[in-house]
This record gives structure tokens, sequence and C-alpha cells, in this order.
């Protein structure tokens, strides 16, 4: 472990050297590529020195053991008592830093949240689901730009799609992909029964075409009059995108934007998600890999969360044991952090056991 720190540390330290090169320093797209895989080494390099310099303590401590003097031998046991659960410690949390990054955490994202079964009321549930996201974004200093609105006749949302932009934003909210539902008793019941309502939220990393590898010449973009809600200015011009990859067959459209340049964006990505979507399914088939992850695909039909307004609670159902619960109220105005990062230690849990497979076959 300690050599392949030390080698991810010569890395980092050229990295340094290299944007302090005024040739680097004037392109900019280059300062900006070394300048963010600078900082993507920097915690690991930090952790490196920490773990050297504890194992040069144990060491020391070993040596000392061997001293005739019994007060320093006694001393040296007692901080190597200290010193090597720490050591146990900070070796898992390099485990954990040493795992390969997904590429695509660092984009940022489409957010789209749609009503589901239950009529006005999962309508208003998507109301809710926004407000949780909205107080969530907020905290983490994240921007949002609204792409389109679809309100419900009685409050809520049919739809509505957002642009969050920030830091590792897909690597943030890619575990919020899938089906939410909750069990309430509905503003509309008038005899007090619980009902079950369900909204769907889809995360789509913002992709550009050099992360796809596509070809435009391979691409037929189609325009035409939007249809449903939006006025008249939907009416009046051809501002809906239909992009067809011509040698999947595979199809994107989009007529959430008010503007041919905005639905042309998100056709695009879509066309993009779809692509590398129908890839990666090629190559889990090629592997042999049937055991998805965990916190894998994000699929619309699969039920990843309930909220719970009886019983006060939050039970993720992709996580197992007394890990699963969460208190409703504090979720629901936007904490979601203490989900987010128990699906995140479970995914790396499930990224080190199948790195260890790998390892084995």
């Amino acid at each position: 472990m300690l050599d392949k720190l030390e080698a991810i540390k010569d890395r980092y330290l050229y990295l340094e050297e290299q944007m302090a090169d005024p040739d680097v320093i004037s392109d900019m797209d280059r300062y900006t590529k070394i300048g963010k895989e600078y900082k993507d080494l920097k915690s690991i390099v930090e952790a490196h020195d920490a773990y050297a310099e504890l194992l040069g303590n144990i060491d020391t401590a070993q040596e000392m053991i061997k001293e005739e003097d019994s007060e320093m031998r006694e001393m040296a046991k007692m901080e190597l008592e200290e010193l090597l659960p720490q050591r146990e410690e900070m070796e898992e949390k390099i485990k954990m830093l040493l795992i390969p990054k997904d590429p695509e955490d660092t984009k940022d994202v489409i957010f789209e949240i749609r009503s589901g079964t239950g009529g006005d009321e999962a309508s208003l549930f998507a109301g809710d689901l926004y407000r949780m996201y909205s107080r969530y974004f907020d905290t983490k200093g994240l921007k949002t730009e609204t792409v389109s609105v679809n309100e419900g006749t009685v409050g809520g949302y049919n739809k509505i799609v957002l642009e969050v932009s920030g830091e590792d934003v897909y690597g943030l909210l890619k575990f919020e992909s899938g089906a939410h539902r909750v069990q309430r008793i509905p503003q509309t019941e008038s005899q007090g029964r619980v009902h079950t309502s369900a909204a769907t939220v889809v995360v789509m990393p913002k992709l550009e075409m050099e992360d796809v590898d596509i070809n435009k010449a391979d691409l037929k973009i189609d325009t035409y009059r939007s249809s449903g809600a939006g006025g008249q200015h939907v009416n009046k011009t051809e501002s809906a995108v239909r992009i067809t990859h011509l040698p999947t067959g595979i199809v994107s459209e989009s007529q959430d934007g008010r503007s041919q340049i905005k639905n042309r964006e998100i056709a695009l990505n879509r066309l993009y998600v779809k692509i590398m979507e129908v890839r990666r399914q090629e190559y889990e088939s090629e592997q042999a890999a049937k055991r998805k992850s965990l916190v894998g695909s994000g699929d619309r039909a699969g039920k990843i969360r309930t909220y719970n307004y009886p019983q006060n609670r939050v039970t993720d159902h992709r996580l197992e044991g007394e890990h699963k619960n969460f208190p409703l109220q504090t979720i629901i105005e936007g904490d979601l952090d203490p989900i987010i990062e128990q699906l995140k230690v479970t995914e790396n849990a499930e990224r080190m056991k199948e790195g260890a497979d790998a390892q084995i076959n």
C-alpha cells in the first residue's frame, strides 16, 4: 500500500510543478484539468503523509521495547497500544480513498421530479420532494436553474425539471434516482384514511459529446411544435427537439424547455445517458456481472424510499438493519446527509468487495 501511495504522491508533486509552469498557466483548459486532478489527489496525499508518520512512530516504539530500561519499555508498550489501532483505522480509510471514483460523479445534473400513482396527492408529494431537495441544495451551496414546471391542479407539481450545478453534484445526488413512496393522510381525505402515493426522481449527469464519443454525423435532429401546457409560445414555435442516433436507433426528445436551444441540450443529454446505459449493460453482460450494486441504476420502477408520516419515519429500502430508518421530520426539512452518507458507505463497501473478488479470481 505504501508503494502505491508513494507513486500517487510523486504524481501529486509533479502536478504541483505543472501548475506553476507559465505554459500551463496560459492554457486555461490544461490548467483546469491539471488543477482538478491535483485537487482530487490532495486527500490521498494527506493520508499518505499521516500514515507514513504513524508507521515511523510505530517503528520507533518497537525499537524502544528492545531497550534495557524497563521504564522506557513500558512507555513504548503503552504507545503501541494506542498506535496499532490507529494504523488499522487509517489503513481502512486509505483503502476507501483508493477506490477509483466514478468519472461521472463530478458532473452537474439534470434533476427531474415527476408525480406518479396517487392523483392529486402524488402531485402534492412531488411538491414536498421539491421543497426538500431545494433546502438540501441550499445547504450544499449548489446552484439551480428551473428548466420546466408543470403544476398540479390542487398544488404541488406533475413534473418539474431543474439543472443543478456545483462541485461533484452527480456523486452527491445519484442515489436519489428511483421511486419515492409516501404514506400519509392526504389533505383531500375526509375520513382520515392513510393513502399511499408515489413520485419518481431521475438524476442524469450532464454529459458532453466527448464523454460518450458520438459522431455528430450519426445524429438525426428533428424539430416539432411542443404540445401540452405551456401557453401560446409552445404552440407557435417548433421548440421541441427529437434526436435519433442512427447506428443504434436510440431516440431521445425534449419539449421541457421553452427554447429550441435548451431542448436540444436536454435531448442530447438524455441521448448520451441512454447510449452510456446500453454500453454499460453490454459490458456487465460480457463480464457476467449479474449482481447489481445496492445503490446502482436508479430504475424508476424500483421503490427506493418510503416516507411514512404516521410513524414519523423515512425508510431507505437499499439499506439494511438499523441503518435504513431515519427521522422523517429532519429528512423532509432537507437534512439528507445521513441517508446519502450511509448509501456512500454501502456503495464503497460493495466496490471494495468487488475489487477483492476480482483479485481472487
